[in-house]
């Protein structure tokens, strides 16, 4: 075959054909009569053995290399453009999700584009300093899109940044419906992150999302839930908020949510009762036990102070003078 007829019927140019020939990646086998190429079957099939190799993804040394080298070891070819493919599209995602986070901005003008891509960029700095000031300046300064704030919500570790962050994030909107997926995260951290987000955000969305929260597995994660919803005034914490206290998981901000709680009536005795039969545990630990002796002096009622009354003549030392402390500051109420 001549090459006009071999680039019809392989799809390959005459062009790129002589290109291959060049390189030596295919050399037809002979000449006709008057000196043009002919390509034997055995030619024309190296040529779709080309292609099918470049469709992989491999340069044309590459291509050389496997159609002439006997030792060549297909596996490790194919283990490194796995590789080269999955950095192709991690970079080309990172693009992607940057370019829509632009287009979500809505910047005006290019000047708009470029603040947008600086306050991006510096977003996803590795100092914590250039990522707080990108929060704080996200507000007012360029419109920057409510999935990047939360994006970085969820992935920030420096407590000082994150603050920032959920300031920004709050005065955006919040961006719960982003915040709840996540909620479901498979890392405990980003959960955690999820709430305090979230617990930044009025109204009833963000309390049900918090109720979400309350059955996590993770302690550390129900341990920001409960005390956002005992400010809430949802009593739903309480269980969760006296396991805190005697697990000594930010046990005071947990003692205060209780004592918050139990300015109504009714609440307060629920929350004495369950304070009560977490100390008769008899595996209790004495300084859990302490611990819940204290968050008592903040629930009135009579129950409380019953239980006070009880405690004051408790064998532990440390819990019976905490207990008798806090009678005398309410007037030896249920002695």
């Amino acid at each position: 075959m001549l090459i006009g007829e071999v680039a019809r019927r392989s799809g390959v140019s005459a062009r790129m054909l002589r290109h291959y020939e060049s390189l030596g990646l295919v050399r037809p086998t002979g000449r006709n009569d008057v000196g043009y190429r002919e390509y034997s079957g055995a030619d024309v099939r190296r040529i779709f053995h080309i292609e099918s190799l470049r469709s992989l993804g491999l340069t044309l040394r590459e291509v050389g290399r496997a159609l002439d080298d006997p030792g060549f070891s297909p596996s490790e070819l194919v283990d490194d453009l796995v590789r080269r493919t999955r950095e192709r599209i991690a970079s080309e995602t990172e693009l992607l999700t940057r370019l829509s986070r632009i287009d979500a901005a809505g910047p005006e003008g290019w000047e708009g584009v470029l603040r947008t891509v600086a306050l991006l960029q510096a977003l996803g700095s590795s100092s914590p300093g250039t990522r707080q000031r990108a929060a704080l300046s996200s507000v007012g300064e360029a419109p920057v899109p409510v999935r990047a704030l939360v994006d970085a919500v969820l992935s920030e570790r420096d407590p000082v940044v994150a603050g920032a962050l959920r300031w920004a994030l709050a005065q955006a909107g919040g961006g719960l419906v982003l915040l709840a997926g996540g909620l479901a995260a498979p890392e405990a951290e980003v959960r955690a992150r999820a709430v305090q987000a979230i617990a930044e955000v009025p109204g009833d969305t963000a309390t049900a999302l918090l109720r979400e929260a309350l059955a996590d597995p993770d302690p550390v994660v129900r341990g920001h839930a409960a005390p956002a919803l005992g400010a809430r005034g949802v009593d739903d914490a309480v269980p969760v908020l006296i396991e805190m206290v005697a697990e000594e998981v930010r046990d005071v901000d947990a003692a205060d949510a209780l004592g918050a709680l139990a300015a109504a009536p009714e609440a307060a005795e629920r929350i004495a009762a369950g304070l009560v039969a977490r100390l008769a545990d008899g595996t209790l630990a004495p300084s859990a036990r302490r611990r819940l002796t204290q968050a008592l002096a903040d629930i009135p009622g009579a129950t409380a102070s019953h239980a006070l009354a009880e405690l004051a003549r408790d064998e532990d030392r440390g819990v019976a003078l905490t207990a008798g402390y806090v009678l005398g500051l309410r007037g030896g109420e249920g002695g």
